[in-house]
């Protein structure tokens, strides 16, 4: 049986600093977005801006999933014990899971709070609505920044970076909103900016829902092809069959492998192990377990 140690090992030392990386990064954001929460809800009641309140609710959103994000990291960080193996990186996805149930949730209540608006429209405020709305891009625009680089390789970041960059959206919508009010008196642009604001969002959270349940699920990774894995090890110098091969991920980049590999009785098991991980490697596969056999033991349909 063969095992990647040292790939682990590096692994896991990487993972620890940008663990530390995007703590800093959550902990900017969530005092960007937490300060400036109170000022736009307050401004949304003011100005009777339901737009306004509608980027209000992602904001809120967002305090709360950049604070599940950041505790995701800390738990992330606790050693494995006996219990769970593989410690508590998984944590991370249930936070990005959640995070989007949340937007889900909101959307819906913003859509039907602007139906009700739409059939009797408020008076709107158009210069405190664009005051606040402005400041409000601003700030997304900086925990954008802030955020984006560590989007690019988790899942748990890239959940908080969705849902800040909604606001942002929501920010401008909520801007142009406010001009267009201002210049021709239409109420109806408020709701109906509200709505669009929503049904941007959903498909994204549908997609970050999608990428977070297939994890739980321990699927296949998106960005590996198990068909294509299987040919590679069957082809290998001495195998004759592949089998019991599973790749999951444990989190977000953090694939793992493991397969049986029956051989012929001559076959030299280093020599062989060494190029099994090379496959593995160059297919984003960090984590293997291969098992090596001279008879048959397992289940033969692979994936199994």
């Amino acid at each position: 049986m063969g095992h990647d140690h040292n790939k682990d090992n590096n692994h896991s030392g990487h993972s620890h600093t940008a663990g530390v990386t995007n703590e800093r990064k959550l902990a900017i954001a969530i005092a960007l977005t937490g300060t400036f929460l109170v000022a736009e809800i307050v401004g949304g009641i003011l100005t009777q801006s339901l737009a306004l309140l509608s980027d209000a609710a992602h904001m809120f959103t967002d305090v709360m999933a950049l604070v599940v994000a950041l505790i995701a990291i800390k738990i992330g960080k606790r050693a494995a014990d006996h219990r769970r193996t593989f410690g508590y990186r998984r944590f991370e996805i249930l936070a990005a899971a959640l995070n989007a149930v949340i937007l889900f949730l909101v959307a819906i209540y913003i859509m039907f709070e602007a139906y009700e608006r739409f059939i009797t429209p408020p008076d709107v405020q158009t210069t405190g609505m664009l005051i606040v709305a402005s400041i409000g891009l601003i700030v997304n625009l900086i925990s954008m920044g802030v955020l984006q680089s560590g989007s690019e390789s988790s899942l748990n970041m890239k959940g908080a970076y969705l849902e800040v960059f909604a606001d942002m959206l929501g920010s401008i919508g909520v801007i142009l909103g406010a001009i267009l009010i201002y210049f021709t008196g239409w109420k109806e642009v408020d709701p109906i900016l509200a709505v669009l604001i929503g049904l941007w969002v959903l498909p994204r959270t549908w997609k970050l829902l999608s990428e977070s349940l297939n994890i739980l699920l321990e699927g296949v990774p998106t960005d590996v092809e198990l068909q294509k894995v299987h040919a590679e090890l069957a082809a290998l110098s001495g195998v004759k069959d592949v089998h019991d091969l599973h790749i999951w991920s444990i989190t977000s980049g953090q694939h793992s492998l493991t397969a049986h590999l029956l051989v012929d009785a001559h076959t030299e098991d280093s020599s062989l192990l060494q190029q099994a991980h090379k496959i593995a490697e160059k297919h984003g596969i960090l984590h293997t377990n291969f098992q090596i056999e001279l008879e048959h033991v397992g289940t033969k349909c692979e994936g199994n």
